[in-house]
């Protein structure tokens, strides 16, 4: 007779009141539909856009083994919900709230990457008050500090969500106010010139288990960068893996991605965006803890690439969170 094994029960957690809540609803549905059946049962737990938990946090411990962390963007992927996790003493994937909170800070992260010796690009971080109080400042450090053209976006946003390239001063207020829309900080970089590429990191759930996924060059084709569209529309870009670089030029990215995964303190699994200026350098543009999983993300055709299939990657992804939590 053949032994049955008890299966995992996973909660998939998606949705939340972010902008990114429809993208995570997809990345949620993907992870379950793929999940091995043989391992797991899985039931979505929907947060709605309001907050609002479809079964309380404290009522999951006693119902499931692990939660999967489905979310993007602000409450999902900042720490708000790891930090409600932690509380409830659920184990849950992908990293803790202090690399959360620190990720989802663009500015911030960038920093501290470049204190670690990576290249980043200038950034300038302007808030809500600053650009309403003293515009004029905000203009003058712009134009002699940067200088256009200019890439404005959100400080605490992903998905390239209200993130713009504006060519000249005349832009900058259409750019900013879509900006603080969705959030209190605008983030000003220059618009750099050259070829972007992400790579994907895993790990066991601990820093020193992390390696590598192969490179992605993307090379967008309705839009100049790796926009909202770019990244959800298959037909919108063409996404090359592993990346036509050089064998060491594709080495050194994966070198850098493995890098930021440990200096941010990134778990389970990670996605840095680059690009390969041309004056030779890499910028790291951002570092994302929670990537999209859903049929057209880069981190699972990263992962194919290399033989590891859908499904091989979420049992990674939950194994890491079980690891960490012993």
């Amino acid at each position: 007779m053949a032994k049955i094994v008890d299966k995992i029960k996973v909660a998939v957690l998606m949705g939340g009141p972010s902008s990114e809540h429809e993208v995570s609803l997809k990345t949620g549905e993907n992870v379950i539909s793929c999940l091995d059946d043989s391992k797991y049962s899985t039931k979505p737990v929907v947060i709605d856009k309001e907050g609002k938990w479809q079964i309380e946090p404290e009522k999951l411990k006693g119902e499931f083994d692990v939660v999967f962390v489905a979310m993007h963007g602000t409450y999902g992927e900042d720490g708000t919900v790891q930090a409600i996790l932690e509380e409830a003493d659920l184990p849950y994937t992908c990293s803790t709230v202090l690399p959360s909170a620190l990720t989802m800070n663009k500015y911030l992260s960038l920093r501290l990457l470049k204190d670690h010796g990576l290249d980043i690009p200038y950034s300038v971080l302007v808030s809500k008050f600053k650009w309403q109080d003293m515009p004029s400042i905000v203009l003058y450090q712009i134009k002699h500090y940067i200088g256009y053209p200019v890439v404005v976006k959100p400080n605490d946003n992903g998905s390239s969500v209200a993130t713009t390239i504006v060519e000249n001063e005349h832009g900058l207020s259409g750019a900013f106010n879509e900006v603080l829309n969705v959030s209190r900080e605008v983030l000003i970089q220059p618009y750099i010139h050259g070829r972007e590429v992400t790579c994907g990191v895993l790990d066991h759930g601990w820093p020193e288990s992390a390696y590598p996924l192969p490179p992605t060059e993307i090379i967008p084709k309705v839009s100049k960068f790796f926009d909202y569209r770019a990244k959800y529309d298959p037909t919108a870009t063409d996404e090359i893996t592993p990346a036509r670089f050089s064998e060491p030029i594709n080495k050194l990215i994966q070198k850098t991605a493995v890098q930021a995964h440990k200096i941010l303190g990134c778990r389970g699994v990670s996605r840095t965006d680059m690009i390969l200026g041309n004056d030779k350098k890499f910028y790291i543009l951002e570092a994302n803890t929670i990537p999209g999983m859903t049929a057209v993300s880069l981190i699972p055709r990263a992962a194919q690439a290399v033989g590891i299939s859908f499904s091989s990657l979420l049992d990674k992804i939950i194994k890491a969170a079980l690891l960490r939590k012993e």
